[in-house]
């Protein structure tokens, strides 16, 4: 999925295919996905230009999935809301969280391409931010960080960021591009499958930007590795985030273990943002000032009481959380003025949708990778308790043979004892 698609998320095959065929004729690149969880998987590869996103479907409501992108810090694009019956409080309530506009179906042609266009614009102007990494403050971590910078800025290996979901990673990776270099990201994962060295051509004197590793497929992870190994031969910087434990992506089997071994020899932790709670006041203004220069919100005002709300939140979407969150306080304020209520209103709202979706013990608001991972610890613990220890009764009882079965109590982190085990067999 290209940078420049519009993602329309709808569970009826018959809206989709109508509303592809008519953006398609109009020029625009169309990328579709029939539930909430394709949605998810396709987020994660790459920022649509724009989505189109229906409030009912069977996996995931369109509301909890906006919700989700809210907390994660993936909002960053512009949301479009669809239903032909939702209630003039769920617009709302979509408005709220972050949604740009609602369309109900039946959609009229010339609304939908109207309401496209202006989205699109819109989407433009958030990426024409002036963020800055000076701006992002002054703490001890955000020292670190440009210390590190300083140390790789001169060298050619290819560098890997490492940190939280919503954290700036582009941001970063733009610090070490010259005026007037290229910048280059692919369309798609299956351009470094079949494209990557003509990539790193187009990149030269520049950088090649990979966005997240740890949400590649496993063929374009590999492709990656072969790219690496090519890169001595290239005028072109590489450079890639990870959101995903470098220990999972050693050991885990979706991962590519060379992976992160390519990039070795150069990587940068970038800090979550509850590490800079001292810098937290100084970021919310400059975000407040873009996006009011940006004509994105209008003229605000956050308390002091309304500020220290923000500084106590742990924000575990990072900066893109905090910028969905400012511009839906600031669009909603009333008179002018956002103060401790409304922040609290509105942050609580994250920590209830976690709170809702915990059943039997597991936090359904999980990825579906994590969620499987615990599932399957918390499986194999029982197991061994009920065997007392016994693996050889565990490997027969699960049904692995017990080289396989060690090997995945220790990708697991399962704690067991191959000493008591023998005793006890």
């Amino acid at each position: 999925m290209r940078s420049t698609d519009i993602l329309i998320v709808d569970d009826e095959v018959g809206i989709r295919d109508l509303l592809s065929e008519i953006l398609q004729d109009e020029g625009y690149t169309v990328a579709e996905a029939e539930d909430a969880e394709a949605a998810r998987q396709l987020r994660n590869q790459t920022r649509p230009a724009m989505v189109l996103l229906d409030i009912w479907m069977p996996d995931c409501d369109g509301i909890t999935l906006l919700k989700e992108w809210a907390q994660s810090g993936q909002l960053n694009m512009p949301v479009i809301m669809m239903s032909g019956h939702a209630s003039i409080d769920t617009a709302v309530e979509a408005t709220k969280i972050g949604a740009l506009d609602f369309l109900e179906k039946p959609i009229a042609l010339q609304k939908l391409l109207t309401t496209v266009q202006r989205a699109l614009k819109y989407g433009q102007m958030q990426q024409a931010s002036t963020l800055t990494l000076e701006k992002l403050g002054n703490s001890v971590a955000m020292d670190e960080l440009s210390t590190q910078l300083i140390k790789v800025q001169k060298g050619k290996f290819p560098l890997l960021l490492t940190g939280e979901k919503g954290s700036p990673f582009e941001l970063v990776a733009r610090t070490l591009l010259n005026n007037g270099s290229p910048w280059v990201t692919p369309a798609k994962p299956e351009q470094l499958i079949d494209n990557g060295l003509e990539l790193l051509q187009k990149a030269q004197n520049g950088v090649l930007y990979l966005g997240d590793v740890s949400q590649l497929p496993l063929a374009a992870q590999r492709a990656v590795v072969g790219l690496l190994q090519k890169t001595e031969q290239y005028p072109a910087r590489v450079v890639a985030y990870c959101s995903r434990p470098l220990e999972e992506m050693l050991t885990q089997s979706e991962y590519e273990s060379d992976l992160i071994n390519g990039f070795a020899n150069s990587m940068v932790a970038v800090p979550a943002l509850r590490e800079q709670a001292d810098d937290l006041v100084s970021i919310i203004n400059h975000l407040l000032a873009e996006l009011i220069e940006n004509r994105q919100i209008p003229m605000v005002k956050f308390t002091v009481q309304a500020q220290n709300a923000l500084r106590q939140y742990d924000w575990p979407g990072n900066l893109e959380q905090l910028k969905s969150v400012l511009k839906s306080l600031a669009l909603n304020a009333e008179h002018g003025a956002v103060d401790a209520p409304q922040v609290t209103a509105l942050l609580s709202q994250f920590k209830q949708t976690q709170a809702n979706h915990i059943s039997g013990g597991f936090n359904f608001d999980l990825p579906l990778r994590e969620l499987r991972e615990e599932l399957e610890k918390r499986y194999f613990e029982y197991h061994i308790t009920q065997e007392n220890g016994n693996m050889s009764r565990v490997a027969q009882r699960v049904g692995l043979e017990r080289t396989h079965l060690y090997r995945k109590l220790k990708q697991l982190g399962v704690q067991f004892s191959k000493r008591q085990a023998e005793k006890t067999e």
